[in-house]
């Protein structure tokens, strides 16, 4: 893909997240996002095929955080403490929405379930990267569980901005949380 189409699906991208995190998933319109990304509407169709399409790439970029290294559960903990702890932006707030709102889609929301569970295995795959195969159910849910933390911990810190937990000092959050996640992960 050349640079322009990369900038264009990017463009994309962040302008269906806004209207997705702000409108809900049925009053946006794919003339709307290309609008506010200022390009075509047929762009939707050649990068993302439909606007459900372009929902699922939404997702997979809100939960980029979450993109763990499938065979370092150290470098996954430490990506996700750091994930958390950081400036909370209102870009974080945006992404969390498009995790929980509800969209009255039933296809919407199996594509939500279905990003989040994938996430979830990535986590066991992390924890137990010798396990072949789907994960147990047992270490499944502990994983879930793990996911619920970090975006428990970062719709705190973002967008219901609890205090103190929203302004407290990284070096204060970093410990508690890490040994959280690992209690969850390592069997």
């Amino acid at each position: 893909m050349n640079k322009d189409a990369a900038a264009t699906r990017l463009l994309l991208v962040g302008a269906a997240r806004r209207r997705f995190a702000f409108d809900g998933y049925r009053a946006t319109t794919v003339r709307d996002i290309a609008a506010d990304a200022g390009v075509n509407v047929a762009l939707i169709n050649r990068y993302f095929v439909s606007k459900e399409g372009l929902f699922r790439a939404c997702l997979d970029r809100a939960a980029g955080g979450l993109q763990p290294d499938i065979r370092n559960l150290d470098r996954v903990l430490d990506d996700l403490v750091d994930h958390v702890v950081s400036s909370p932006t209102d870009e974080d707030s945006m992404q969390l929405l498009l995790l929980v709102r509800s969209t009255g889609d039933d296809r919407v929301d199996v594509i939500r379930r279905e990003t989040l569970r994938h996430h979830a295995e990535r986590l066991t795959a992390a924890a137990v990267p010798d396990r072949a195969g789907s994960p147990d159910d047992a270490l499944l849910v502990r994983a879930q569980i793990a996911l619920s933390v970090v975006l428990g911990m970062t719709m705190m810190r973002t967008a219901t901005r609890v205090e103190p937990l929203a302004s407290a000092d990284e070096a204060l959050l970093r410990a508690p949380l890490r040994a959280a996640l690992h209690a969850l992960l390592v069997l």
